[in-house]
């Protein structure tokens, strides 16, 4: 009997794997597609548009620095693949006014065509003790990391709905599916993009069009760098327990899941195993991907107590060590 039920089971699996496909979104074709990357002067934004500009497509580079700006479009150009692609700078701050960036996106597709794909990836991080953080700190945050990404998306989806197709990127963080010690100015505001893109996609899907939420681990960028400056040091050492990552690395996972229309974009075994867990009612894009998360969620539960007794071990040592210190000093 148990036998029978097995190989049931065995066979309903490998019919949804085979089904599957026929319920995924169609690929779209980076080939003469119009590209918008915001914050893509530098880091992972950059590196999205060398690997979208690899595969054809003309790109519109969005950021505030323009002398960072003419040096990405140079290693963006060197990407090419035919004499016809294009790649457009435009300077603007995407977090202050909602109507410049709409007026500057408007420009960008009179010059390049329709938006076929939006990257999100102006971004900034800020670590720090909750009470050691300056108020106007929470504030900006949430205005270059949230805002930020919902005016150049306000901007776009008009358009995509009329053409009925499109894809949405938000590029998120790990910070923004597990709060960490020293993240709470930058957790919440990463984590408010899984909110917008959950409620976004729903309204989407009818139109054909797919948004995927990216959610880097650490990654070797001069934004990451700038923040090893004042990063706590619990925050460093809970950082640790798992690697650095190259940004070239991470571009082609992501432009690869958003190309295919996937709503969640990881990286590495430590990535999967966190989109994973929070998966919550975040939509699907395959039958296989929903059974994976089914399967694979109480063994990663298990590991994830682990790491998160592991972060508490590294918060409470190091406290212990901060005043042992405090209490040396004073004898002397």
């Amino acid at each position: 009997m148990l036998l029978v039920v097995a190989a049931f089971i065995v066979a309903f699996v490998l019919l949804l794997y085979m089904i599957s496909p026929l319920i995924s979104p169609k690929p779209l074709k980076l080939n003469g597609a119009h590209v918008v990357v915001t914050g893509g002067s530098s880091g992972i934004g950059k590196c999205i548009a060398m690997e979208c500009y690899k595969h054809g497509a003309f790109i519109t580079l969005v950021a505030r620095d323009e002398h960072k700006l003419v040096q990405a479009k140079k290693e963006v150009e060197k990407c090419a693949i035919n004499d016809k692609q294009v790649v457009l700078c435009i300077s603007v701050d995407v977090s202050k006014d909602y109507n410049q960036v709409e007026s500057v996106i408007k420009q960008a597709q009179e010059k390049l065509g329709p938006v076929d794909m939006l990257v999100n990836c102006a971004g900034m991080s800020i670590s720090g003790k909750f009470e050691e953080v300056e108020v106007d700190r929470f504030k900006k945050l949430m205005e270059v990391n949230y805002l930020g990404s919902v005016y150049p998306t306000r901007a776009v989806v008009t358009t995509m709905k009329e053409r009925r197709m499109g894809r949405i990127m938000f590029v998120s963080s790990q910070a923004g599916q597990i709060g960490l010690f020293g993240y709470t100015a930058y957790s919440p505001s990463k984590f408010a993009l899984r909110g917008l893109a959950e409620a976004l996609q729903m309204e989407m899907k009818p139109y054909n069009i797919y948004v995927t939420v990216a959610y880097p681990p650490d990654t070797d960028t001069p934004g990451f760098a700038e923040e090893n400056k004042t990063k706590p040091l619990e925050t460093r050492l809970i950082s640790e327990t798992s690697g650095v990552c190259q940004p070239e690395q991470v571009a082609k996972v992501v432009v690869k899941d958003a190309v295919q229309g996937n709503f969640t974009s990881s990286f590495g075994p430590d990535g999967y195993m966190l989109s994973a867990l929070t998966c919550g009612m975040s939509p699907v894009t395959s039958i296989t991907e929903g059974l994976q998360q089914i399967v694979t969620m109480g063994l990663f539960r298990t590991i994830a107590l682990f790491y998160l007794g592991s972060f508490d071990s590294i918060v409470r040592r190091c406290m212990i060590q901060r005043e042992q210190s405090k209490a040396a000093d004073k004898r002397e």
